[in-house]
């Protein structure tokens, strides 16, 4: 079987990760530890695990033209990603991400997306014939957002499967998720997209179905160690359980859960499958400390898809 095409216009940042025993509160220095530098953004993340998992990776977005672009050209060259349609700007600093990660493997990030934010509907356009040439065209939302809509709307336009990882979470619009085959949120970005507060007690599965009335086809809910939700035209409401991991570091799991997620798909395996093999991504991403050293090779991701769900499914439906 040929390795599918997949393309991410998408975002590219510097991480850099820092590990204390707890978050600081507002005004508060603390010592921290296990600092870290290295490739990040959510695209750029998306792009290298599909890499890995054995897809021919493109990736289209923009970076600045200093050191912290170089460490992009480097990861790519690493990776095998093919960067025919990245784009140097002298105008704009590469985008850059602060986290700070606790004992429990928790989270805090914040993000200056600088030369990503001149990714727009024009360079998009500029990429029409190679969605069109693309099995999966994957696209996130730390690139402005007329650029992504534009990325769904191209890619189901030319016949590609359409997949957007909606984060961090701003309101889309109908119009916008008409053009999105695959929607993954987790839960506060659901609630968020839905105009909510991101810890709104309204039950997840009654927000992903009043978010499918307005558009997207298929949506899958991430719950962290909880797995996933399925909400789709084509099959109950299903539930895929999390597999029981010791997280060391959850940065990273909702890429690699994108990534697994299209990869499977884009090799034509049945939603319930592809949602599975996601589930071992995204549980493979939270054993390692920093995004890309974390996300899966194909052996390993392969290796926990057999362990785990053949020759039993270990799918319960949701009530």
């Amino acid at each position: 079987m040929a390795r599918p095409i997949i393309t991410v216009v998408g975002s590219f940042a510097v991480g850099m990760t820092i590990r204390s025993d707890r978050m600081p509160v507002s005004g508060e220095t603390l010592i921290g530890r296990d600092f870290d530098m290295g490739p990040g953004g959510k695209g750029s993340n998306q792009a290298v695990g599909v890499a890995r998992l054995g897809a021919q990776s493109y990736f289209a977005g923009i970076i600045g033209q200093d050191p912290l672009g170089d460490v992009a050209m480097e990861l790519y060259a690493h990776e095998g990603i093919h960067t025919d349609f990245l784009r140097r700007t002298p105008d704009r600093a590469t985008g850059v991400g602060l986290i700070l990660l606790d004992n429990t493997g928790a989270n805090r990030i914040i993000l200056d997306m600088a030369a990503n934010q001149q990714v727009d509907a024009a360079f998009v356009d500029a990429l029409a014939p190679q969605l069109a040439a693309s099995n999966v065209v994957m696209t996130v939302l730390e690139i402005p957002l007329e650029a992504a809509s534009r990325t769904m709307e191209l890619g189901r336009q030319h016949g590609a499967l359409t997949l957007m990882n909606p984060a961090p979470a701003a309101h889309l619009d109908p119009a916008i998720l008409a053009h999105v085959d695959v929607l993954t949120p987790n839960e506060s970005e659901l609630r968020i997209l839905m105009g909510l507060a991101p810890d709104d007690a309204t039950p997840t599965e009654d927000l992903a179905r009043q978010l499918q009335t307005q558009g997207a086809n298929t949506i899958v809910v991430t719950l962290g160690e909880h797995g996933a939700l399925i909400v789709s035209r084509d099959q109950p409401l299903t539930h895929v359980p999390g597999l029981p991991i010791s997280a060391i570091d959850t940065t990273g799991a909702g890429d690699a859960f994108s990534a697994g997620l299209a990869m499977a798909l884009a090799e034509g395996r049945p939603l319930l499958q592809a949602v599975q093999f996601a589930n071992c991504c995204g549980a493979l991403a939270c054993t390692r400390l920093g995004v890309v050293p974390a996300l899966a090779q194909r052996a390993q991701a392969d290796q926990l898809f057999e362990h785990t769900y053949n020759p039993r499914n270990n799918v319960k439906r949701a009530q």
